[in-house]
């Protein structure tokens, strides 16, 4: 920094606060400042600042199930809104058998390196039942606890989004409308599950079919011909299915062709995710999109609100139906 000022012209003090956006600085003495930065090719030294800080400007992001859609999008989130608050993140990924023992060998790794924060992106109930049992130093964001009594966290509102694509079929006309659901043991998938039921009971309607995938396309063609191989006298046990992902659908859509189904004249078809392919699906999808850009920036900005003092807090984010082609109404 000194070499810096030499080299403009300026104070220390001036460098220090065009480094941290001081708004007491002029125009052009901010331009001076950054050609000599540029010109040295001057870095900060972040573990020497971090001794004077105490702060390391890192966060620690505690992740699982990174081969699916939605946490990995959720920790792409987190990683951009950190990058862009200032924020380094040190990412922990857990393999699929998350135990106390993994979790907490994991958070010490983040306590070692001296991360300022930690958010949580593990879609397992079982995870958030460890980590009450846990003391963490440092201010923690657990992503889908939004409602949890222990966590303050931020969340998609799964169940909004739920009831958003079933409803979006009973205002069609759909009276049978069946789910295929993600995993029992996911956060998500349940929430999805009681918005299904609770927005069937809201129109006086009972449960139609309910059947149960792995978030995979493969599981979403299985149960594809399921329903197709069960057709009394060529009529589907639903007129509508939600399901509760876009890979399964695609699998689902895949199935139906070929049992020759249609999609929408038989039966209409809802995803969840609103994944880059969905519109160029035959047909087009209809799903539910969740602004994991947001979730992210919502988890940074709740770490920066506690760094300040203000505790945690808890945030939702609304998800919104993208409406296209595998909806229509019932046949007749």
């Amino acid at each position: 920094m000194a070499d810096v000022a030499k080299a403009a012209g300026v104070s220390h003090q001036t460098v220090s606060r065009v480094l941290n956006a001081h708004p007491n600085v002029s125009p052009a003495t901010k331009e001076q400042v950054e050609k000599a930065i540029a010109d040295l090719g001057y870095r900060r030294n972040t573990a020497a600042r971090s001794l004077v800080t105490r702060q390391s400007q890192t966060i620690g992001v505690l992740a699982s199930e990174l081969t699916q859609y939605g946490p990995a999008n959720t920790l792409l989130g987190v990683e951009q809104a950190a990058r862009e608050a200032g924020y380094f993140v040190s990412i922990a990924a857990l393999r699929t058998e998350v135990s106390a023992a993994t979790i907490n060998d994991a958070l010490g790794r983040f306590m070692d390196q001296g991360v300022d924060g930690v958010v949580v992106v593990v879609p397992h109930p079982g995870t958030l039942d460890v980590l009450r049992g846990l003391s963490v130093d440092v201010p923690l964001v657990a992503v889908g606890a939004s409602g949890d009594e222990w966590f303050k966290g931020v969340a998609v509102d799964q169940h909004q989004g739920g009831r958003l694509a079933v409803e979006h079929l009973l205002e069609l006309g759909h009276r049978r409308i069946g789910h295929l659901s993600g995993p029992a043991d996911w956060i998500d998938a349940t929430s999805r599950i009681e918005a299904w039921r609770d927005a069937l009971a809201a129109a006086g309607l009972g449960e139609s079919v309910l059947m149960e995938g792995d978030w995979s396309a493969e599981s979403g063609y299985r149960a594809g011909l399921r329903l197709a191989g069960r057709r009394p006298a060529g009529e589907l046990d639903c007129t509508a299915l939600f399901v509760a992902n876009d890979q399964m659908a695609l699998g689902v859509l895949r199935a139906f062709y070929e049992a020759g189904i249609s999609v929408p004249g038989d039966v209409s078809i809802v995803g969840y995710d609103d994944q880059p392919d969905a519109p160029y699906l035959i047909p087009p999808l209809t799903t539910v999109t969740q602004h994991f850009e947001e979730l992210g920036r919502r988890c940074i900005n709740a770490l920066l609100e506690a760094f300040e003092g203000a505790g945690v807090r808890a945030g939702v984010v609304e998800p919104e139906l993208v409406v296209r082609s595998t909806t229509a109404p019932p046949a007749g």
